[in-house]
């Protein structure tokens, strides 16, 4: 075991559980009510799935809409897949919770910021990868974990 625990992974898994249970029963149910999200995911994740086209318009991050228009919605352990429309062009996206960068939905005032911060293996591949290009890395400072009120996102 480790020296520290760390809160701030524990919490992230944890949300975005909370995120893939209410996308698993939205994929079985449909949306209840006036309920409708708007996810911001990074488009440069690895296991991202999106169209060329939308990869190249948004090649940093992206945000769409589950709210009227939507097809073969489903979800698994890692992320959900949906097809929305874009003007007249019906694309299909992959989005995996771990590329997540903000969940809201505004019906009810709800909302999560996942800030950015890799995986302990994805660092070391990185690091790896810059040294294998002849690239130095110079670690960056451990920032104290921000804490995140919900009240902001009530009346």
């Amino acid at each position: 075991m480790s020296g520290a625990i760390d809160y701030g992974s524990l919490m992230h898994r944890a949300l975005r559980a909370l995120i893939d249970d209410v996308l698993s029963d939205v994929a079985e149910n449909g949306l209840p009510g006036a309920h409708h999200f708007f996810i911001t995911f990074d488009t440069t994740h690895r296991a991202a799935v999106l169209a060329g086209w939308l990869k190249e318009r948004y090649p940093e991050e992206m945000t769409v809409v589950i709210q009227h228009e939507y097809s073969d919605f489903f979800t698994d352990a890692d992320g959900f897949g949906i097809t929305l429309g874009f003007g007249d062009k019906l694309e299909k996206l992959y989005v995996p919770y771990d590329a997540i960068r903000t969940f809201v939905d505004p019906s009810v005032e709800f909302g999560l910021r996942f800030e950015q911060q890799q995986s302990e293996g994805a660092q070391d591949d990185a690091r790896d990868a810059a040294d294998e290009a002849g690239i130095e890395v110079e670690e960056a400072p451990q920032g104290e974990a921000e804490i995140v009120s919900l009240d902001s996102w009530r009346k």
